[in-house]
């Protein structure tokens, strides 16, 4: 079990909200609460209770090199997982996986399988619209989110 003797036991998390309509209202904010983000709020929450460290939030409009830079920023800090939420759709104007994909070393392609599996349940049959994918960069863990907290 040589993994588990290398697992850390306590991480450093950064959250980033996909949100154009966010943004727009907001501007950039440092706290969910600021933005009124519900799905920030919760991912920020979860990861707290679970004993991480929330070592960076950032708002970020729907836009393709917006995203790629704060997927840069966080991939480059000394956060160990990162989570992002929303983008993931099918409008012209979801491009978090393109932005993300090329970081990707490695994708987790079970997480995105296992997160449909999972919410086929609460959403019905539009859950096979959302490209929830995870993988890794430069040893962090990244997963994307759909926007919505009921996902």
């Amino acid at each position: 079990m040589k993994h588990k003797e290398n697992v850390k036991n306590s991480f450093k998390c950064a959250v980033l909200t996909i949100s154009s309509s966010r943004y727009e209202k907001y501007g950039s904010a440092d706290r969910p609460e600021r933005a009124e983000d519900a799905s920030g709020k919760l991912i920020w929450g979860m990861m707290h209770v679970r004993g991480c460290e929330i070592v960076h939030y950032e708002l970020v409009p729907d836009n393709l090199e917006m995203i790629k830079e704060a997927f840069k920023k966080v991939i480059y800090s000394d956060a160990d997982i990162i989570i992002s939420s929303g983008g993931t759709g099918l409008s012209p104007s979801d491009v978090t996986i393109e932005a993300v994909n090329p970081f990707f070393e490695k994708e987790i392609p079970g997480f995105g399988e296992l997160f449909r599996y999972k919410s086929l349940e609460q959403v019905g049959n539009s859950v096979m619209l959302t490209r929830a994918v995870a993988g890794v960069a430069r040893g962090k863990v990244i997963f994307c989110l759909p926007g919505s907290p009921n996902a």
